[in-house]
């Protein structure tokens, strides 16, 4: 698969925006200073491709790329910026919630959470809707290379615990920084991938 091959399709803003040509669809979520970006770019070794911002809520929309023609790599805004309006905020959520409850889009999903820190709210909340879709997902703990080595293994385990993630879910430690845990996440992806096609 050449990940070199990336487009950007469309934005979504309803959902009669969303593709609905059958090809398998591949979200990521995470609230918005968690580095979401930096993880897509990361994975598809392309350094602006997915807008990296100093100030972090950029994706306002429900962005869908199209990977090699063969997957829709999803991009979900960032939830819980606070210097949003909350107007903003809850449209962004019906936005999600949407996607999330439409049959037959969600393929796989990666749920990117921030490595050094506890799960919030909202990270709970995303979990749930991975969850009750009944797609397999994985959890993404980035930032990982901020870690000291004896506080990855704790730090795991605690995002295990707060997000309820079930012994089938993989949690992988990732780094956009150095690369820890590209491989293993595109392996997962594109396994997923495959079985959906």
């Amino acid at each position: 698969m050449n990940l070199q091959k990336t487009e950007f399709i469309r934005s979504a803003v309803r959902a009669s925006d969303f593709p609905r040509d059958g090809l398998p669809q591949v979200v990521f979520s995470g609230r918005s200073n968690v580095g979401k970006s930096s993880v897509i770019n990361r994975i598809l070794n392309r350094k602006n491709f997915a807008r990296v911002g100093n100030s972090p809520g950029k994706t306002v929309h429900i962005n869908f790329f199209a990977v090699d023609e063969t997957f829709y790599l999803v991009d979900l805004p960032g939830y819980g910026y606070a210097k949003v309006s909350k107007t903003e905020r809850d449209r962004w959520g019906r936005l999600i919630e949407t996607y999330f409850t439409n049959e037959g889009l969600l393929s796989f999903g990666v749920m990117i959470v921030d490595a050094r820190h506890k799960p919030t709210a909202d990270d709970c909340t995303m979990a749930s809707w991975f969850q009750e879709s009944g797609c397999p997902y994985v959890v993404v703990a980035n930032k990982a290379d901020k870690l000291k080595r004896s506080e990855r293994e704790p730090n795991v385990q605690r995002i295990i615990e707060i997000l309820a993630i079930p012994g089938e879910v993989p949690v992988i430690l990732f780094s956009a920084t150095t690369g820890e845990g590209k491989e293993e996440l595109l392996h997962l992806i594109f396994d997923h991938v495959e079985e959906s096609r």
